[in-house]
């Protein structure tokens, strides 16, 4: 019979063993994560500081100017308060106009860059054999600058449509286009539109082709005719990308100055002066700089509420694919 006394004792590690392991893989994980932070910091550190000189400290000085009269060229800096936004809002009648007209603009241009866009992308996903060709042509506006473009389109509406109506006598080529606030007005629309609705076209083409191909070929297997297949389908599944066009546009349409400048320069008599350009003539050309500022955040203020109502409306409407 076995001895129960003789029972074999279990060798367990010694504790101290196991706290020297735990202390090693803490060392390790440490090394790791202040590697891991070094290697953050050589990617992200330059971007940040850039990010800091070219936007951040800009941003909030302007704030502080935006309190002052300084004129943005001697070192005379005057606090002046709230001075600056009652003038804006109670004396300064060409800034309500100009941000009126800006508002107006903005409408008209977000309907038809995303109308026009939209539409240019149902035309290129169709099998056409020129599809690619009618992307690139489509898309090249975009490429050029905003000023070289504007002036483009000035040399084309003052020589050239003055030229076609002379041949042929349509008297819509006959029109003063940048002479007269109504048909100026609409030559910054129709240059805006051209140059943005093929970059809002790209982000149409890839929600479009991310659509199931199954979907669209059940519909038809049930009757469905494509303005069914757009209006059921291909519209709800393309929310998201609505959104970000919607965004997009919204900022570019209230930011617009370049084709201002370039085409009309706010005239005739500042009857197409926008409200960047309204803002730039006040700070680098009345130089009231303290003004300008006060206008360009009372300008942030207004395009972030704007665009943060508008990305949680369209938002909620997505549909989830």
């Amino acid at each position: 019979m076995n001895n129960p006394n003789n029972i074999e004792k279990i060798e367990t590690p010694p504790v101290h063993q196991s706290s020297v392991t735990r202390k090693k893989s803490l060392s390790t994980k440490k090394k790791k994560n202040w590697k891991e932070a070094g290697l953050f910091s050589l990617f992200v550190g330059p971007v940040f500081i850039a990010f800091t000189i070219v936007v951040l400290v800009p941003f909030f000085s302007g704030i502080y100017y935006s309190f002052t009269d300084w004129n943005g060229i001697t070192g005379e800096i005057k606090w002046v308060g709230l001075d600056n936004f009652k003038y804006i809002f109670t004396d300064d009648k060409q800034f309500l106009q100009s941000f009126k007209l800006t508002a107006i603009y903005t409408v008209v241009a977000i309907i038809l860059t995303n109308a026009i866009g939209f539409s240019l992308a149902l035309l290129v996903t169709q099998k056409l054999k020129s599809s690619n060709l009618l992307r690139t042509v489509f898309f090249m506006p975009n490429l050029l600058g905003g000023l070289l473009l504007g002036f483009i389109w000035q040399f084309i509406f003052i020589r050239g449509f003055a030229s076609i109506g002379e041949l042929t006598g349509i008297p819509l080529f006959e029109l003063a286009w940048l002479g007269d606030k109504n048909t100026a007005f609409w030559g910054i629309v129709i240059v805006s539109v051209w140059q943005g609705a093929g970059y809002i076209m790209l982000i149409y083409i890839a929600a479009l082709q991310n659509i199931p191909k199954e979907l669209i070929e059940a519909a038809k297997m049930d009757g469905a005719n494509r303005f069914q297949v757009l209006r059921n389908i291909k519209v709800p599944l393309v929310a998201p990308a609505v959104t970000i066009c919607l965004f997009l546009t919204t900022a570019s349409s209230f930011k617009i100055f370049d084709a201002n400048l370039s085409l009309t320069n706010g005239g005739p008599f500042k009857s197409t002066e926008m409200l960047a350009l309204n803002i730039y003539t006040e700070a680098f050309v009345n130089n009231r700089y303290g003004i300008g500022e006060a206008k360009a955040l009372i300008f942030f203020i207004v395009v972030a509420a704007i665009s943060i109502l508008q990305v949680t409306i369209t938002k909620r409407k997505e549909v989830e694919s």
